[in-house]
């Protein structure tokens, strides 16, 4: 099985954006964590601050993963594009959040990916991804 984490906006600063929300891990550390403890599964790790790359990645996928972990950071509030392409493609998606996001403001109560996904996991810290990638298996 081969999967691709995909990342959105400002995940790159994981490990020193907001700490008391988002923990004081580097995804690039906690992804090798990842690796190992599903070493039975290809994982491949992209992140963009940029919607229109999110995208291309989404629409490139069903020609190379088997599903993809999407956390569209604030994309996932705003990003029809983002929602249009994973309808657009047979690859499932399931989309992750690190907080609970209607634990927080109004406006990360809406989704655009939620409709077209085949999952969704929020809420469990970093362990968010390892749930997500337990549902392909």
């Amino acid at each position: 099985m081969k999967l691709l984490i995909l990342n959105g906006p400002n995940l790159n600063l994981l490990g020193t954006r907001e700490p008391e929300i988002y923990g004081g891990v580097t995804f690039l550390d906690y992804f090798e964590e990842l690796k190992q403890k599903f070493s039975n599964v290809e994982l491949f790790y992209k992140q963009s601050n940029y919607e229109g790359d999110l995208v291309t990645e989404i629409q490139k996928s069903q020609n190379e993963y088997d599903g993809i972990v999407l956390n569209a950071a604030a994309y996932t509030h705003t990003s029809v594009a983002i929602g249009d392409a994973i309808k657009a493609v047979t690859t499932p998606v399931v989309e992750v959040h690190i907080s609970n996001t209607f634990a927080r403001e109004a406006f990360r109560h809406n989704s655009y990916i939620s409709p077209n996904a085949k999952g969704v996991i929020l809420g469990f810290g970093l362990k968010s991804y390892e749930l997500a990638i337990q549902s392909f298996l």
